[in-house]
């Protein structure tokens, strides 16, 4: 982590912070935008970076990789296979290209955790049809569900859903799911 501290010593706060530099420096943020989102100096907010990149140094080949075969096919895929063209990989203009090349790395990512979700939430509605005729799944916001449950139905659904999510791709590292409970998504995080 950022902070080189036990786990039983990291705050919410820090853990938020985490995750903001982990997906900051996987979708290719740079210092200054990582620094307004931490509220923190730039110069912070670089060694952050700096660190990750450090202490997962297999990030950075993996990145390498993935901008390689794009700039040999023009094309990146999803895990499970959706196409991205990256024709301006190799572009003149620096911007085009530094965006190119975020957007590829970008969808290996972003676009593998999008099937992910799509693919529990296909299972999920099943077993919503199937189990739970009451329930209704209203609103999926990036790797989150939010759901209108009766309060009987509480526990069995979110056993349900928690399963549904971490079966919805085997990965080398599990997927792991936290259920939130609360009259309203805000109550529930």
């Amino acid at each position: 982590g950022i902070y080189k501290l036990p786990e039983s010593k990291v705050t919410d706060a820090m853990r938020s912070a985490g995750k903001t530099v982990n997906f900051a420096v996987l979708y290719g943020q740079g210092a200054y935008g990582l620094s307004q989102q931490l509220e923190i100096d730039p110069k912070e907010a670089q060694g952050y970076i700096d660190n990750y990149f450090t202490r997962y140094a297999g990030v950075a080949a993996y990145k390498e990789k993935i901008l390689a075969g794009a700039r040999r096919e023009k094309k990146v895929r999803t895990l499970f296979g959706r196409l991205r063209h990256c024709l301006e990989i190799d572009s003149r203009n620096q911007n085009l290209r530094a965006f190119t090349e975020r957007t590829a790395f970008n969808t290996v990512f972003q676009g593998t955790a999008a099937d992910i979700i799509k693919r529990a939430m296909i299972g999920i509605q099943r077993a919503i049809e199937e189990k739970f005729p009451k329930v209704r799944m209203i609103l999926q916001v990036h790797d989150e569900l939010v759901f209108e449950v009766p309060t009987d139905e509480m526990e069995p659904l979110s056993q349900m859903v928690k399963q549904q999510m971490e079966s919805a791709a085997e990965l080398a590292v599990p997927l792991r799911v936290d259920v939130g409970v609360g009259k309203n998504w805000s109550e529930a995080h």
